[in-house]
């Protein structure tokens, strides 16, 4: 395996809104202590220098954003279970109690899973993330019932009916119909899509025709596992079993592409060291995700490191011996762009100076980035990051964002194939979508053979 490293030194940033949460981490082959504000590095005789904060006012807009958004979903379910059931007094009040205990729950959680013990967080947490799940169905049910309600307003009025008013007995009955069957829908879906979840993830074989392939590495194998969000949920028992899936496959390379914590490094030390039993015979690949960035980069890419991962960061290796051979590049999240000031993906940077003529494997975690890749003769691109959508009705949403939500398509002449998940994030919920683990087999074809 031959590395090919940029000829300017690549230096990612992980940062933080507090200025006195300074940390040292070793990223890519620089050393550089971060936190908040500017940072100097002397490399190759010149200092160069970064400025890196968020400011308040972005912290805060965001944080508005985000508890409007959670405020919203709560506040309509009240009104529909509540007000317009005609619940009384005080059960209206202890129903708008419980609602806002909820709606604070959420965004507090992302601090709690920072800070608390792991076993702590998971006995406080997992039980508010179900309920981020819960909230989306229950908000749908309702919704799907306006529209039914609806429909029932438009046909009275093409009929010349009198409109009833909210307090009208019939209007009432109707909202509690609606709110009742939106509440045993939820159950049911909620029920199903925990059980779905729970499911070891499943093995799906994916064969590609790349006709530059040499005839030499014909049938070569690339194991896809992303988005394990190792943490309060999938602990270390769950990545046993999945590496040892991992390893039954005899992989000629394993791509991790992206997503792989949701905690830092201390939080997890006791979960993450199977991770280094992951063989294969031309090494264990990863690429940053978005998680990653929440998560303490500079510190997970040390330690990957350290137990024989190789990180790539907008570089790219060589695949093979000198009879034959193919190029794997591996770029960081673009997702980090804006975050980090101007630091993150770069494919151009990746593919300087490649030989156009040999097949190229990319590893992205975003799925988005296989517009650029065709442009520039990329062969093929493993990306997840989508969860497949992960339950209904996410995945309508999550389709609008991305150019493929899961599994295998072609864009030019470059082919992309999106693994929709080892893991999940959030609600321990799958609707619609399983977990899985790809094993690609490479053919010197022109067309894909699943």
């Amino acid at each position: 395996m031959t590395k090919s490293r940029p000829e300017s030194p690549q230096v990612q940033l992980s940062f933080m809104s507090d200025p006195e949460n300074v940390t040292e981490n070793s990223i890519g082959w620089t050393t550089l202590r971060l936190g908040g504000g500017n940072i100097s590095k002397d490399v190759g005789g010149s200092t160069v220098q970064w400025t890196y904060r968020l400011s308040s006012m972005q912290i805060f807009s965001f944080a508005a954003t985000a508890l409007l958004i959670v405020g919203g979903f709560h506040y309509y379910i009240w009104v529909r279970l509540a007000r317009d059931t005609g619940l009384p007094g005080q059960w209206s009040k202890a129903t708008a109690i419980v609602l806002i205990g909820l709606a604070l729950s959420l965004p507090t959680s992302l601090r709690l899973m920072r800070t608390l013990p792991l076993e702590t967080a998971r006995f406080v947490v997992i039980p508010i993330h179900t309920w981020l799940g819960v909230m989306v169905l229950t908000s749908t049910f309702l919704f799907i019932g306006d529209l039914v309600r609806l429909g029932i307003v438009a046909i009275d009025r093409l009929r010349h009916r009198e409109r009833r008013g909210v307090d009208d007995p019939s209007s009432r009955l109707s909202a509690r119909l609606q709110a009742g069957s939106a509440l045993v829908a939820t159950m049911l879906i909620t029920i199903l899509s925990v059980w779905n979840a729970s499911f070891e993830p499943m093995v799906r074989r994916v064969e590609i025709g790349l006709p530059r392939l040499p005839k030499e590495m014909d049938k070569t194998t690339i194991v896809q596992i992303s988005d394990l969000h190792l943490g309060l949920v999938l602990g270390r028992d769950w990545l046993e079993r999945v590496i040892d899936q991992v390893n039954g496959l005899k992989p000629d390379v394993v791509a991790i592409t992206g997503d792989l914590v949701d905690m830092r490094v201390a939080n997890l030390a006791m979960v993450v060291p199977p991770l280094g039993n992951l063989k294969a015979k031309y090494g264990v690949f990863f690429v940053t995700g978005n998680h990653e960035y929440y998560s303490g980069a500079g510190e997970w890419v040390e330690w990957l490191t350290q137990h024989g991962i190789h990180v790539l960061r907008n570089e790219r290796v060589t695949i093979g011996d000198q009879r034959a051979s193919y190029d794997l590049a591996g770029i960081d999240d673009v997702g980090t762009q804006g975050v980090t000031h101007g630091v993150g993906g770069n494919l151009l940077r990746a593919l300087e100076g490649r030989d156009p003529g040999r097949v190229l494997v990319l590893l992205s975690h975003q799925p988005r980035v296989v517009l650029e890749a065709s442009r520039l003769g990329v062969s093929l691109q493993l990306s997840g990051h989508t969860h497949g959508g992960q339950f209904w009705p996410w995945y309508h949403l999550v389709a609008l964002a991305h150019p493929v939500l899961s599994g295998l398509a072609r864009f030019g002449d470059t082919w992309l194939y999106v693994n929709p998940g080892t893991g999940f994030w959030g609600p321990p919920m799958r609707l619609g979508t399983r977990s899985e683990i790809t094993h690609v087999i490479l053919r010197q074809t022109s067309g894909p053979r699943r």
